[in-house]
């Protein structure tokens, strides 16, 4: 089940599609650029008047609408605006996410914005790819929770500019203790760059259907 292709369907038109990765090239333009301090200000200043544009809009996040469920939550509003694989966040590279069962792939390239090392992937930003995929997975348990515990061995630098692959599954369930793990490949030679264990607790559908609604009173 490819889900970025339901993304993809679901957000086709949608304008702020396109403003998000619009925000993404202009990040990656900011991390690599070495354009004179004229196209800087004159770029600064475009982007001021977009902010102007938006700041002068409602706010807020539709998390009253809807099925008011989790899994609605997951598959639409949290998904769409992950800070990790959703379209409408411009922090997210994003990850393409497709699912067989409870395996939970993603396909990613990381851009100049994400570099930790000289021409590598931040660990930081790694580790949370790994909270998104292996999340994702437990979400396919039927009793979804939270995140208690995620280990991150790094075997090997993880490539900028260079498709990826992380693969995560669940290992194992234990009352309400949801154990799943994963590993991070580079897609052209199949390298092993990292390999996480995740916990996580399954939580109450009324625990976080309160934080929704507390989410959206703020």
């Amino acid at each position: 089940m490819m889900i970025a292709d339901g993304q993809r369907a679901r957000l086709e038109g949608d304008s702020r599609a396109g403003l998000a990765e619009a925000c993404r090239r202009i990040m990656d333009e900011l991390a690599s650029s070495t354009a004179e301090t004229q196209a800087f200000a004159q770029a600064s200043e475009l982007v001021q008047q977009a902010v102007g544009i938006l700041a002068g809009a409602d706010h807020g996040r539709p998390y009253d609408g809807g099925e008011g469920s989790l899994a609605h939550y997951q598959e639409h509003m949290f998904i769409d605006h992950s800070p990790l694989v959703g379209p409408l966040n411009p922090l997210a590279p994003p990850i393409a996410i497709s699912a067989d069962g409870t395996k939970v792939t993603g396909v990613v390239t990381f851009g100049a914005a994400y570099e930790g090392p000289p021409g590598c992937v931040h660990g930081g930003f790694i580790a949370a790819a790994f909270d998104e995929v292996l999340g994702l997975a437990q979400g396919m348990s039927g009793r979804p929770g939270m995140t208690a515990r995620l280990t991150v061995q790094y075997r090997s630098p993880s490539p900028l500019l260079q498709e990826l692959h992380f693969v995560g599954d669940i290992d194992h369930v234990d009352g309400r203790k949801i154990f799943t793990k994963g590993e991070l490949r580079v897609a052209a030679d199949g390298r092993l760059c990292a390999e996480a264990e995740g916990l996580f607790i399954s939580m109450n559908p009324e625990i976080f259907q309160r934080l929704m609604n507390d989410r959206a009173g703020s």
